[in-house]
């Protein structure tokens, strides 16, 4: 299995970025495709961003389309989500996850096996 921490998040203003990173370790990074999904207070975990196993393939929820980027650098066992132009209403948990079905990455929750204890994004208005 593979272990998942997150970090880079933190408080930002409106309008502002963020990139949040997601470490992995254990069994080889490279074997799964990898998602974030984000949870706000009183909302269901919602998808975000996946990429798959070789970085080929990348998907992204249209509510962000256009204000972020996923990327990963297998040498480094490490996934990306750069978040540029936010907004309050990004304000949420944000998760890392991964999948074993390698491409096309997954986009809902159900398909992920490995998650991350999440970091928290906060946009202030």
């Amino acid at each position: 299995q593979v272990q998942l921490v997150e970090s880079g998040g933190g408080l930002v203003q409106a309008g502002g970025s963020l990139r949040l990173s997601c470490a992995a370790s254990g069994r080889t990074f490279s074997s799964y495709a990898m998602g974030w999904f984000r949870q706000a207070p009183g909302k269901e975990r919602e998808f975000v961003a996946a990429i798959s196993w070789n970085g080929g393939s990348t998907t992204y929820a249209n509510s962000m389309k256009g204000r972020i980027t996923i990327s990963r650098d297998n040498a480094k066992n490490t996934v990306y989500l750069q978040m540029n132009s936010l907004k309050p209403e990004d304000t949420a948990v944000y998760y890392c996850a991964a999948s074993i079905v390698l491409t096309p990455a997954p986009v809902t929750t159900r398909n992920y096996q490995y998650w991350g204890q999440g970091t928290q994004v906060t946009v202030s208005s």
